[in-house]
């Protein structure tokens, strides 16, 4: 193959993965955009408001009312495991989110660390804030 053929065929590789990537972001923005258009909320998770889903399974499945206070029970007690689980292993990924942050600290400048730890801070904010819902 030429250079001039090469140079061609990279060309047109770059502009099929910019359309590919435009068509994969313009789906993404239209999901976001349908899914605040409907109306539900989305938690940080990104998963739809509990009461919502419950309610939606419960009239898709038709729901008695005896088999929608077990499962609600079930639910209920699976998010305390999930929490117990969450709890139980939380402090080794603040270990290592700790360990993570230490490391990229000492590649930094002092002007840069400001910077970095104000990011961290607002980070560790907003994952706080998210968990208490």
């Amino acid at each position: 193959m030429t250079p001039r053929a090469m140079t061609r065929l990279k060309i047109w590789l770059v502009v099929l993965g910019v359309f590919i990537l435009g068509g994969v972001t313009g789906a993404a923005l239209d999901s976001v955009y349908r899914l605040k258009a409907s109306g539900e909320r989305v938690t940080a998770r990104g998963s739809h408001d509990k009461e919502k889903m419950f309610d939606r399974m419960r009239s898709d499945l038709n729901l008695t009312d005896q088999q929608a206070e077990q499962i609600r029970a079930i639910l209920d007690q699976t998010r305390n495991e999930f929490r117990a689980l969450r709890n139980q292993v939380q402090p080794q990924y603040d270990a290592l989110r700790q360990q993570t942050r230490s490391k990229i600290r000492s590649l930094l400048t002092p002007e840069q660390q400001q910077k970095f730890d104000t990011r961290a801070a607002e980070h560790d904010a907003h994952r706080n804030e998210n968990e208490e819902h």
